[in-house]
Formats: structure tokens, sequence, C-alpha cells
């Protein structure tokens, strides 16, 4: 782990300026759920303090299916209220919250002779998944249609295909747009900032005591109310509040492979192995994900890691649907483990129901787990309305607003042609896509510096632009901030071994 002078200087700033305050709200986590919570509770005019013990959308959130969707196989569990509920989130991001990032893609179901589902059973769950997303329903396509959407698709023994939409996102750039939303607001950020106790006062949570991961500093942090987001980790917080709080959690992990993707998909996949549980192949980045594994974690979060068996698992069920030419072990860029939070019981982690579980602590204590990224703005919003007497909220503004980087879209792409001809276009695309409209505001320094507009390496997008402004106004610490969730290297399996001298 590396930190340059003036990342820590900065970093000395917020220390000061989380000493020197008391916040209405301090969150602890800063996946999906911490950052929607901050940015949320910021609009809503309270002042925030939000700090995660490694990178912002290090862990859960930056290991998921890079899906917003319905949900369509909680349909088959019969939670209909998930998938409207999702539906309509999915609407507000893809046109309001996250334009730039969130993206409408087609789905083929591909139904094999031998598979658990039959044409007619399909089409009637595709016709109310299409009711509950208001939208019209697409029915069925036959193999050589298919076949044209999705080249590598296998048609031996294959009836039809249904055919619906979702979306997908780049995960952890929605996380960073939610920071940066809430900082914009006011809240005072910082990532590397362990929470190692918390402060209580007559019974009641009142704070905590942070490290600083990178230089060791401590602070206090003063709160009315704190919630603990912290996903996986979320028991282990409760217990600093209460340390005789039972487990209230499962985990479930799931894996998910990289590869490179050569022939020009237009649609996704979703592969169904049994009466629940699907796998995806989702073309995304000029590469194809695919995944996931759903399967019960007992260990310690902190290891949570792909094996071997793991990868050879996600390619072979993968070969079900997909020619198996594309699926050679070889080919693979790379791989990650993510942790899904479930409520704990008996069910089975396939067939578990994606509830967002309020537990309560001691008073101004409140722990949030679970849920979809998808609904991750809804559930911020239960978590304010849930602590709305602690805070003194009268009133919750939960409409749908733009994060940074969302509003001023029309004609972002073409602004940046017109300053920057040099830029290939898939390096603008790149780019609308990341930041949206504050994509000028990346390349604002390589007028000066025509060496910022480079690419990192010939096999990705990614300039040396962004390193400079991944450390400059993104938090990024360390080099894989910068290759795993600020550009595309660290999932395209590549590397820059000068990265730390291009970010200082």
């Amino acid at each position: 782990m590396t930190s340059d002078e003036s990342t820590l200087s900065r970093r000395g700033r917020t220390r000061e300026e989380l000493a020197a305050r008391s916040f209405d709200l301090l969150v602890i986590g800063g996946g999906i759920l911490g950052s929607g919570i901050a940015r949320e509770a910021s609009r809503n005019g309270l002042s925030v303090a939000l700090v995660d013990r490694a990178d912002f959308g290090s862990a859960t959130t930056s290991s998921s299916s890079k899906l917003v969707h319905g949900g369509l196989r909680y349909l088959r569990l019969g939670d209909i209220r998930l998938v409207r509920e999702s539906h309509a989130e999915r609407r507000a991001l893809m046109q309001v919250v996250a334009p730039h990032l969130v993206r409408r893609i087609p789905f083929l179901m591909p139904l094999y002779e031998h598979g658990p589902y039959r044409p007619a059973t399909i089409q009637a769950a595709l016709w109310l998944y299409a009711t509950l997303a208001r939208e019209r329903p697409a029915g069925l396509l036959g193999p050589e249609r298919a076949q044209r959407s999705v080249p590598s698709l296998r048609t031996d023994g294959l009836r039809s295909c249904g055919v619906y939409a979702d979306a997908w996102t780049h995960d952890a750039r929605l996380c960073l747009a939610n920071v940066r939303g809430a900082a914009g607001l006011g809240a005072t950020v910082l990532n590397y900032a362990e929470v190692t106790s918390l402060l209580k006062t007559s019974g009641r949570v009142t704070g905590a005591d942070v490290r600083d991961v990178l230089d060791g500093e401590h602070i206090r942090v003063d709160a009315r109310t704190v919630v603990n987001a912290c996903g996986p980790w979320v028991d282990r917080v409760r217990r600093l509040a209460d340390e005789r709080a039972l487990p209230s959690t499962a985990l479930s992990k799931g894996v998910h492979v990289l590869l490179p993707l050569e022939e020009g998909w237009s649609a996704a996949l979703s592969v169904p192995h049994d009466s629940v549980r699907v796998s995806f192949a989702v073309p995304w980045l000029g590469m194809l994900l695919l995944g996931t594994t759903d399967d019960l974690y007992e260990g310690d979060p902190d290891l949570a890691e792909p094996t071997e068996d793991d990868i050879r698992r996600v390619l072979d069920e993968a070969g079900i649907a997909l020619d198996s030419s594309l699926l050679r072990r070889e080919r693979v860029l790379s791989s990650f483990a993510g942790l899904r939070v479930l409520p704990r019981g008996g069910r089975a982690t396939a067939s578990a129901r994606r509830e967002t579980l309020l537990l309560p602590g001691p008073p101004g204590f409140l722990s949030v787990a679970g849920g979809k990224l998808t609904t991750y703005r809804r559930i911020a919003l239960d978590v304010l309305r849930a602590l709305r007497a602690d805070l003194g909220l009268h009133r919750i503004d939960a409409r749908p607003a733009p994060l940074p980087g969302a509003d001023d879209l029309r004609g972002a792409t073409t602004r940046l042609a017109r300053r920057f001809p040099e830029l290939e276009p898939r390096v603008r695309a790149h780019l609308a896509l990341f930041y949206g409209s504050l994509a000028e505001e990346v390349l604002a320094d390589a007028e000066r510096d025509p060496e910022l507009l480079r690419p990192l390496h010939p096999a990705a997008p990614d300039i040396a632009a962004q390193i400079v402004y991944a450390r400059e106004r993104e938090w990024a610490c360390t080099s894989e901030d910068l290759l795993r969730r600020r550009t595309t290297l660290g999932l395209r399996g590549l590397s820059v071994p000068e990265l730390e001298t291009l970010s200082r």
C-alpha cells in the first residue's frame, strides 16, 4: 500500500474536519448502501460523515454481477413486490439518477430441450416481468435470430429464447458517484479509516474512534446517530455497540470471471440451471462477464477469493449455452469474488430472499444489511425513515435526483470530440460512461499537458488523466484503487508499472 505526499496532506485536512465537527449522522461503510445513505442524508440537509476501513466500494459493491435489474428469478420465489420495486429503481437510475452509468440491454434466456423450463412457462413469466416493468412483452426468438444477437450461442437442442430487458452498470463507479454526490453536498468522507470502537454517552452511541489505516493516526468523530452499513462485516461492528449481539446474517459467495469478447454481442444471456438459479453472460466494457456462483460462505470475509474450482465451475456453467472455444481457461482475464449478505435462516443461499435487514442496537445506533445493488437508493431512504425521530427529519425528499455527471449529458461526447479530436472514439465513449458530463473536468489539465491523453495500455481505453483525477478528486490512495475501481486495467488483467509516477 502506497500513498503520495499530496494524498496524505488532503487526508490530514479531512481528519481535522472529522475531529472538529459534531455530525448529525456517521455512516460506517462506504459501499453502495453506505454511500447511498450518505448522499440521501446530505440531500435532506443533514451533516454527514462517511468512513470506510478500505476503499469506497472495494468489497461486495465492486464484486457484483454489474446488473441493475428487476430480478426475473424472484418471480419464481413469489417476490413480486421486490421485482416491482426493482423495476421502479431501474427506471429512476436509467432516466434520472445515473443515465451515463446505467445502460439498458436486452437479455436472452435460452431454452434447451432438457432444460428446467418449457417455452410456455417462460413466456408467461416474461409477460408478467414486462408488465411489472411497464414495458411491452417481447416474446420468444427462434435459434437463428437469437444467434445474430449472441454469435457464440450454442444452438444444438435450443428450442427458443425468451427475450426481456434489464440494464448493466459499472458498480464501483456508481458507488463513487454517490460518495462524490454526498461530498458535494457537504459530507465529510474518508476511506482507509477504520472504526476501532464506538463512543457512548449515558448508554447512547454518540460517535466513534477512527484510525487512519495509512498512517495510524486516531481521531474522535462525534455524531448524534451512527449507521452501520458494513456489509459482510455488519455483525462485527454490531458487536462494537453490544458485545452480546447475536449473528444476524448469512453470507453467500459469488464468483465472476471476465473473458475477452471478440465478437459483437448485442444482447446478454440469462441461463437457467434449475427452477431457481440462473447464471449470466453479459457483454461489459468490451469483455464478457460470466457468473455467478451462489454458495454459503462461513469463513473470514477478509479472505474470500475465487478458487480454481470456482473459476472452472463458472466456465462449465457458461458452456451450457456458449461455444466451448470461448471458455478456455487460458482466456480468463481476471476473476473476483464477492459476499452477499442474506438474512440468517434455514433456506439455501440461492433461494434466500434478498431482504433488507434493519437491525436496531443501543439508542443512536442502527445496522443495515442485505438488499440489492439495484435498490440501494430505496434502502437508503428506508434508513432515513427509520431514523426520522432521532435525526429530527420532518420531511424526507425521496425524489430521484441526478448524481454528479448525470446532468447536461446531451452532446457531452460531441463536446469531447470537439475539444480533444486526438482521442480515439473508444476513449471518448469510455470517459462518457465513467464520468458523464464531468469528463471535460477530468481532461482539464490535458490542454496544458497533452501527455495526460496518453493511453495507459494499448489493450484498454483508460488514459493518464484519469490517474491524476482519481488521486485529486476521487480519493484513490493505492495502486489497487487505481487499477480495479478508477480504471478498467485490473479487471482486464493488465498492469501499468509507472502508475505511481503518473499519479504524483
